[in-house]
């Protein structure tokens, strides 16, 4: 079963006596895809990516040359991810990975999750290789790949694409994902990855993969009745009458934003005081203290659940993610204060209850709800609540509690995040 001609041309080429076999039937994957474009805003917030953050999908295909490779130590990936964590700021960009199946089948899942432990620790999530890997491309800001099938209908679907590696030799030369390789720029492994990126995503020309989306499939939307139709003819009875054939929907996925158990380095600056203004930068797993010559302080936020427990009688911020009413660690009045009282050199005990809030008490027994206040549509504009306990923080420094706004407003980015102050009894 073939979906485009130029694939029924070929393997005449290669192998004439299969030829009379093949059956031009459309893509199913790809019409689901398709199908599902107009809910691209509700798969991004399923993975916690906020309007002004930017989704980068990481995908290998499963050959020695793939950007995977064997599982050596010489492979490109489990290399890469932490990098991009580190360099990457955490609220202005979010990383998930796309493995083919055959890698977490070949080489088990718990060795592939040993392998990029250290990248999931700092935020990486992990796309289920079956079920959803199609949502994640809808969502994708930019895809990070190789000549895997994932990557080229990331180009079909017009992303942008960054090839971090491409086995020319081992393709033909006239196939389409042959194509993609000459005209998608390459990932340098040592250059500057954000650089790179944000070159792909802003100098992406929408058309320029057109010729590639042409040859996906010759048949856009229509793989369900073809493929029916060729079962029933092959099976010898007549195809059920006045019943449309159909292909399932893609699911909205759980909601799975990222959650960074690795020490987050936060650098913060004071950008006004009346309304108070707080600029935020936060880097996971950094190596090296990360660089903003404009930052007026920096503090190192984190999570309860670190690998390294050495870490939290050092950190500035202590951080929980749960529900409210979670009975092994909430309320959140109780947790904040039991930290406080074991760790006596942390300056604010954080708890997240939701996607758009957290409780903060302070070194002087200070309870702080923190909220984010909702824009004209009704939304707001979200990022992980823990950075607006860091801006919180680095108010503090410049005016007691007792002068804060009820308002407090967070910039990552380009997004400026309104959050409600409010004292807690």
């Amino acid at each position: 079963m073939l979906s485009h001609p130029e694939q029924l041309d070929r393997l005449a080429a290669a192998c004439p006596e299969a030829a009379p076999t093949a059956v031009l039937a459309g893509d199913p994957a790809y019409d689901r895809v398709l199908d599902a474009l107009p809910y691209r805003e509700r798969f991004r917030r399923a993975l916690g990516v906020g309007p002004h953050q930017r989704l980068i999908v990481v995908n290998s295909t499963w050959s020695p040359r793939s950007l995977f490779g064997d599982g050596g130590e010489g492979d490109l990936l489990p290399w890469l991810l932490p990098r991009l964590a580190a360099e990457l700021p955490a609220d202005e960009y979010r990383a998930v990975a796309v493995l083919h199946p055959n890698i977490w089948y070949g080489h088990g899942p718990g060795q592939v999750r040993g392998w990029l432990d250290r990248a999931r620790r700092a935020g990486l999530g992990l796309i289920d290789p079956l079920h959803g890997w199609r949502q994640a491309l809808i969502a994708a800001d930019c895809v990070l790949g190789d000549h895997g099938s994932v990557t080229y209908y990331a180009a079909s679907l017009g992303r942008p694409v960054l090839l971090g590696a491409f086995p020319d030799g081992d393709l033909d030369p006239a196939s389409p994902v042959a194509a993609l390789g000459r005209a998608a720029p390459r990932l340098r492994p040592h250059g500057g990855l954000r650089t790179q990126i944000d070159r792909a995503v802003e100098g992406h020309d929408p058309g320029r993969y057109a010729e590639l989306a042409a040859q996906t499939t010759s048949s856009p939307g229509r793989s369900a009745a073809l493929l029916r139709r060729l079962f029933y003819r092959l099976i010898g009875i007549p195809e059920p009458a006045g019943r449309p054939a159909l292909l399932d929907r893609l699911p909205l996925p759980p909601y799975e934003p990222a959650e960074r158990t690795a020490p987050v380095r936060v650098l913060t600056r004071l950008i006004g005081a009346d309304p108070p203004k707080v600029a935020v930068t936060r880097h996971a797993d950094a190596a090296h203290e990360p660089e903003d010559p404009d930052a007026d302080g920096a503090h190192t936020a984190v999570h309860e659940d670190t690998r390294d427990a050495g870490r939290l009688s050092v950190a500035d911020v202590i951080v929980r993610y749960a529900a409210e009413d979670d009975p092994r660690v909430g309320p959140s009045a109780a947790w904040t204060a039991e930290v406080l009282a074991r760790h006596p050199h942390c300056a604010l005990a954080v708890y997240v209850s939701g996607p758009d809030r957290c409780t903060v008490r302070t070194r002087r027994g200070d309870l702080v709800r923190l909220t984010a206040a909702p824009g004209e549509d009704g939304r707001a504009d979200l990022c992980d609540p823990a950075a607006y306990a860091s801006a919180l923080l680095a108010w503090l420094g410049r005016k007691p509690l007792a002068e804060a706004a009820p308002e407090l407003t967070v910039v990552t980015g380009a997004a400026h995040h309104r959050v409600a102050v409010e004292r807690l009894r």
